[in-house]
């Protein structure tokens, strides 16, 4: 039997997994993709920013709260597995939570990583997507540590002589890292100026996102799975303000035609260096493109390139598994 494709999305806190590529998810777990993700932390730290969840009985079990949170999420967004790496929310820096032996980013780098890798080489992910190098935006501490847990267990899964306790070695094929475009940003923002609503991106917010020139190797169309982020995000009532105009500002039959498409950087690449001289997600040969020509999902060829092209995205590939179906095929 031929190997079963397989995702693995790694995430820092419990509402990050439904805030960022929840579409994309949707979409591959739909056509068969096993799909599993890693939350880093309990999300301890997270405010409550839902008044109507902000009782006493809510704040004294904070951590069961977010559990169940982040399975009704995963539920939604399709997520054949939930992985719980089993740390401490950090807080941000400066914070007593930042100080705490248990939490994410004070965890042994090594100790993180054998952890990754074991969940690696158990469910044997031919793709893995995990968060970018440049975090300037949004600094957190454990945003920051997935990063670097998840490169080195990467790197490390497929070297047999790493974290020999972990299991049996398995390389994952391409490493992406998850986008929150410009451009998703900007079109949003024109959208409640066309519609005369007030917008919740402010003259900083437009600043950073018109300055933001990160290029992108891979757009995939959720035009069919819009609304899948925005109901996995419902479903963390405490940490998402239902009335909240940033992320539901929109009518729903509005918001789901705005942007979609998710887009990716890919990294790492068996097939070669996912960044090169001529731009994130080109290999040293060029553009990276299946080598069986399989795309992602039904209909004609193309498709997905059109949507993400309407939405003013280029990219060099429609699908996170380009280059890999013809290896879990053999």
């Amino acid at each position: 039997m031929s190997p079963r494709l397989c995702l693995l999305t790694v995430h820092a806190h419990p509402d990050d997994e439904a805030s960022k590529g929840a579409a994309t998810v949707a979409r591959y777990h739909d056509e068969g993709v096993h799909t599993v993700l890693v939350c880093c932390t309990g999300g301890e730290e997270g405010e409550i920013l839902n008044p109507a969840m902000d009782t006493p009985e809510v704040r004294a079990d904070v951590a069961g709260v977010r559990r169940r949170e982040l399975d009704a999420a995963a539920a939604i967004i399709g997520y054949d597995e939930v992985v719980r790496l089993g740390y401490r929310d950090s807080g941000m820096p400066g914070t007593e939570a930042n100080e705490r032996t248990d939490c994410f980013a004070r965890a042994p780098l090594a100790e993180a990583v054998s952890r990754l890798v074991a969940v690696i080489r158990r469910v044997r992910p031919q793709v893995v997507v995990t968060y970018g190098d440049d975090q300037q935006g949004y600094p957190h501490p454990d945003h920051l540590r997935v990063h670097e847990v998840s490169l080195a267990a990467f790197e490390a899964a497929g070297d047999p002589a790493a974290y020999p306790e972990a299991g049996e070695p398995f390389a994952p094929s391409k490493l992406y890292y998850v986008g929150w475009s410009s451009a998703r940003v900007l079109a949003t923002h024109e959208k409640f100026v066309e519609l005369g609503l007030e917008s919740p991106f402010d003259d900083k917010w437009l600043a950073r996102a018109t300055a933001n020139t990160q290029a992108y190797s891979t757009a995939i169309d959720v035009s069919q799975y819009a609304d899948v982020r925005r109901d996995a995000l419902l479903a963390h009532a405490t940490q998402v303000d239902p009335t909240s105009p940033f992320w539901f500002g929109l009518p729903p039959e509005v918001a789901r035609t705005v942007h979609p498409v998710d887009e990716y950087v890919l990294a790492r690449s068996a097939d070669g260096p996912g960044r090169s001289a001529d731009g994130p997600g080109r290999s040293a040969d060029g553009p990276v493109r299946s080598a069986d020509g399989i795309r992602s999902w039904a209909g004609p060829p193309g498709a997905g390139d059109d949507v993400a092209a309407a939405a003013g995205v280029s990219a060099t590939e429609d699908d996170l598994f380009a280059g890999v179906r013809h290896h879990a095929a053999r």
